[in-house]
């Protein structure tokens, strides 16, 4: 069961929402410091009539709303980390060259890679190790040829792959891919 299906379940059952969870235990205390797991998922269990399984859904839910956000900037300077620092003023051109095609580019940081977005919709990905660059673009109908090839199982987010191992590899020819990746979305 996905996440999205324990929290579905959960208002289905209890008509109430992550926030609404929030607020209760913000009212409780059990969003303090010091509280256990175990004190939340037997408040959920005995008041809502949770599942261990759906209760811990909760808990990470209230455990992510009293953490401290990560800033954007942070998540993606931990990409360009280490070896993988020759990459960033690279990635910086590369994201400011989308950032000229239009309105609504932003970039939307993972774990393991960094998503370009237009309007909050996905139309590439960049991911770096200390040898390349891969961008993967959203080119549903293009055919692979040439150094945009598919992207297979590398990324199921996007369509095709383009991998850079020399920063002058971002030429005009990429930029159109990207330009054409962010007209589509």
């Amino acid at each position: 069961m996905s996440f999205q299906a324990y929290i579905d379940n959960i208002k289905a059952k209890t008509g109430k929402t992550p926030e609404d969870f929030k607020r209760l235990a913000e009212a409780k205390g059990l969003l303090k410091p010091g509280v256990k797991t175990g004190q939340v998922v037997s408040w959920l269990k005995e008041d809502f009539g949770l599942g261990r399984g759906h209760a811990m859904a909760i808990v990470l839910t209230l455990k992510t709303a009293t953490e401290p956000p990560q800033a954007a900037a942070d998540s993606i300077a931990r990409h360009f980390a280490g070896a993988r620092a020759r990459w960033r003023q690279p990635y910086d051109e590369l994201v400011s060259a989308a950032r000229s095609f239009g309105p609504g580019v932003s970039v939307g940081p993972t774990s393991s890679y960094l998503s370009l977005l237009r309007n909050g919709k996905k139309f590439a990905v960049v991911q770096v190790t200390a040898d390349r660059m891969d961008l993967g673009l959203k080119l549903k109908g293009v055919k692979a040829s040439g150094r945009l090839e598919a992207a297979g199982d590398w990324n199921s987010m996007v369509t095709h792959r383009v991998r850079i191992s020399d920063p002058k590899q971002i030429d005009r020819q990429v930029l159109g891919r990207l330009k054409e990746a962010y007209a589509n979305s």
